[in-house]
């Protein structure tokens, strides 16, 4: 199961009082430390109003909506196996990797975002 935090709380414990490294550009926004993500689990945290879920797979990170597309459920309490999430609502299935469906009843994509990670902190794109 994911947990859901708050990037606030999470821009505050990653200050650096000697000036912590800026994004790599303006559209990317800070969102956990790398070590805090676990492999096989999706994590939602809250970015600029927009909840994502983040995946650990095979040591590669990637972000997609949260919300399942279908009836709005948050992807994070769902079942990670390998780069497919099912959510725990209804059974749709998407693919962290592409935001795609894979099984239904969801018919429409979830947005899929770049990932960058410098010095340990995770930075998505929104």
């Amino acid at each position: 199961m994911g947990n859901l935090r708050s990037v606030t709380w999470l821009r505050t414990l990653l200050a650096d009082p000697g000036g912590a490294a800026p994004p790599p550009s303006e559209q990317f926004e800070t969102v956990t430390k790398k070590i805090d993500l676990a492999e096989g689990e999706v994590a939602a945290y809250d970015v600029c109003e927009t909840w994502v879920g983040l995946a650990e797979v095979e040591g590669e990170v990637y972000a997609i909506g949260d919300l399942c597309t279908h009836a709005g459920c948050s992807l994070a309490k769902g079942q990670l196996e390998g780069t497919t999430v099912t959510c725990s609502c209804h059974g749709s299935q998407f693919d962290v990797t592409t935001g795609e469906v894979l099984k239904g009843p969801a018919t429409e994509p979830v947005p899929s975002y770049r990932v960058k990670i410098e010095r340990g902190v995770v930075y998505v794109e929104i």
